[in-house]
């Protein structure tokens, strides 16, 4: 499994709405919060034999509100 961040930049007012689709999808390993150029962060993982583009695009796409995304990938947990 591979771990990826996605941050996301949501509409104003929006970010609670796009927090609650996200959880209803249940790709995710966790999400939150947070401050900055970014609404959301979400902790994913996605198969090894998966494309991460595809996952992202597959799991984000049609969910209003959503401006931007910004994912970055991981390579060892220490």
């Amino acid at each position: 499994m591979q771990c990826v961040f996605i941050q996301l930049q949501c509409d104003i007012g929006k970010t609670y709405d796009v927090a609650e689709a996200i959880v209803d999808r249940e790709f995710h390993s966790e999400i939150y919060s947070t401050s900055g150029m970014f609404d959301l962060l979400i902790k994913a993982y996605v198969p090894d034999e998966e494309d991460i583009g595809r996952f992202v695009d597959t799991n984000l796409t049609g969910i209003d509100g959503i401006v931007r995304s910004y994912t970055t990938l991981t390579f060892k947990a220490f």
